[in-house]
């Protein structure tokens, strides 16, 4: 498993991460047993970066994660959290000191540990990036040996490039796929020059880059693909990208034309997102030990053709960028 520098914190991470949103929920029916067996799997094929949150699963996810964590002993990889979509209803008002800080410490508790690695703002109201003080609360929690490094999660590149103003963030999450080019045109290069690391979600799109779902897939009414395709629980580009459905269906069929050999499309779209040397980690979801697999083997293919990237890139101008590109 290949390794990279997670921006001014210095940590060496594995170029490919454990998304755990799955395992906690809103993606359908995962076991514990299931959860358990993708996450150690993951770690069996060197995987060093896990990805959670506080609200997957309402604390099944982090959980789950200790539980493994501490099953396995040795060294811990890093596990990265995320704070702030506790809040009910979601508004900037919200991001106090004594909120962020009771958030951290239930973190703490369930992922059985004295200091998180890295904690993340959760997709914060537009305002947060734009209100000093929050930063400050998370900079005394660093202080206080609370958390180790801090970051954000962002639904938009303009989130994104005001974030980098705060001199501490020590990384950027955010959506990176063949659906979703845009942050590639300004954000990650400016994330690199300020030593700033960028975590790529939705890796996959929500499974559509697996290239296996068609027009009648089915989801059930547990799972975001359901319940969430027009931004009715959370932000639409977090499910499909944005995408959708069927024209992002089109797409794929375009895409399968470079799916060659062993390689599957899943595999192909994450090492597309590892051409981009300003990526520092890449995080797709696993429901199961075989899926947690698949997703590690991407770090060791070949690199794309200057050629499949240019038609990619075709793809997304033409099919999808009308779509997208100007909304996140």
């Amino acid at each position: 498993m290949k390794q990279r520098i997670l921006g001014q914190t210095g940590q060496s991470v594995s170029e490919i991460g454990f998304g755990a949103w799955a395992i906690g929920g809103t993606w359908g029916e995962v076991s514990v047993e299931d959860a358990k067996e993708a996450l150690n799997a993951a770690l069996d094929a060197g995987i060093t970066f896990i990805d959670t949150a506080d609200v997957y699963g309402d604390g099944r996810s982090e959980k789950i994660i200790a539980e493994v964590l501490n099953a396995r002993g040795g060294k811990r990889p890093f596990v990265a959290t995320k704070l702030g979509r506790r809040l009910s209803p979601h508004v900037s008002e919200g991001y106090t000191a004594e909120n962020l800080n009771a958030f951290v410490e239930r973190s703490l508790q369930n992922l059985q540990t004295d200091t998180l690695d890295l904690v993340q703002l959760h997709c914060p109201p537009t305002e947060i990036y734009y209100t000093p003080e929050v930063f400050d609360v998370m900079d005394d929690m660093v202080a206080a040996g609370k958390i180790r490094h801090y970051g954000v999660s962002v639904e938009k590149v303009e989130e994104g490039l005001k974030a980098l103003e705060f001199p501490n963030v020590s990384s950027i999450q955010l959506i990176y796929n063949i659906f979703r080019q845009r942050p590639a045109e300004h954000l990650l290069l400016e994330a690199k020059r300020r030593n700033v690391g960028i975590i790529a979600r939705v890796p996959l799109a929500s499974g559509l880059l697996t290239g296996k779902m068609k027009a009648d897939t089915f989801f059930s009414a547990d799972d975001h693909r359901a319940f969430n395709r027009n931004g009715e629980a959370f932000d639409k580009g977090e499910t499909f990208s944005g995408v959708p459905f069927e024209v992002a269906l089109d797409a794929v069929e375009d895409i399968r034309r470079f799916v060659k050999g062993d390689v599957t499309m899943a595999m192909l779209a994450l090492r597309w997102i590892l051409m981009n040397e300003n990526v520092t980690v890449v995080i797709p979801g696993a429901k199961n030990r075989a899926q947690s697999e698949a997703n590690a083997q991407a770090s060791q293919l070949d690199a794309l053709s200057e050629d499949t990237m240019l038609a990619l890139k075709g793809i997304y101008q033409q099919k999808i960028a009308p779509w997208v590109h100007q909304r996140w």
